[in-house]
């Protein structure tokens, strides 16, 4: 089985300019969320420039003490660093709640701007599925690079898993990503290989920030299509089955 990818991203395109409510707007309120959490985040655990120069400084002199005295002088609180994670975790519910925004809007079944909030439906499977994920990368990333990085597809669904099947524990999300991506891996790395420009054109400040808001949905509801296609669970009714294919 193949899918035509070009198809798939003019799908995307069309959902996003003619979905009622539209994309963007749900877009809009991710990003500008999105935004205001990582500068809250820089503002409680980041550390200035000087601060940061003064640092490299201490290390490019070889005065380890000084740089190990500084670290612990501008290293934020426990507090701050347990504020710091709610706030990644309210982004990472957030996010969850605009895939299922989006998969509502591929699926035509009642999309709602209240969808970005259903993530917190699922909250404490959402964060331990998150860590755990992280956890098992992270092992993989141990034997080199591109273990990890096939690591990080093999597990890729396991959020639509999560969406679909919100009854599965942990690791049936995990098991059943790892079944659906058997075979898929290389297509979904060269499929994130084309958004590459946009990811890097989205790094500009200020104009990234504008990017943003078209290149997230475009990128989830592509993604989303494949994840939909490889589970065998909806083909759109306006696209014929085999449009999809090759």
């Amino acid at each position: 089985m193949e899918i035509d990818r070009y198809a798939v991203k003019a799908h995307a395109k069309e959902l996003i300019r003619t979905s009622n409510p539209r994309v963007l707007y749900a877009s809009v309120i991710f990003i500008a969320l999105s935004t205001v959490i990582s500068l809250l985040s820089n503002r409680i655990v980041g550390i200035s420039r000087d601060d940061l120069m003064l640092y490299l400084q201490y290390m490019n002199n070889g005065d380890f003490e000084s740089a190990l005295s500084l670290l612990g002088s501008i290293a934020p609180s426990s507090g701050a660093q347990l504020v710091n994670i709610l706030l990644r975790c309210v982004l990472l519910l957030v996010s969850l709640g605009l895939t299922i925004f989006l998969l509502n809007t591929l699926r035509g079944t009642a999309p709602d701007l209240g969808n970005l909030l259903d993530g917190f439906g699922l909250w404490w499977k959402a964060l331990l599925l998150a860590l755990v994920i992280g956890v098992f990368v992270f092992l993989w990333s141990l034997l080199l690079i591109i273990p990890g990085i096939i690591a990080a597809y093999r597990y890729s669904m396991s959020f639509y898993v999560l969406i679909n099947h919100p009854d599965y524990g942990i690791m049936e999300c995990i098991n059943e990503s790892k079944r659906l991506t058997t075979g898929w891996k290389g297509t979904l790395f060269v499929l994130d290989l084309t958004f590459l420009g946009w990811v890097l054109l989205c790094s500009i400040p200020i104009l990234g920030w504008i990017l943003s808001v078209w290149v997230t949905p475009y990128r989830s509801l592509t993604f989303l299509q494949y994840y939909e296609k490889i589970s065998g669970y909806h083909v759109p009714a306006e696209e014929p089955a085999d449009s999809w294919a090759e």
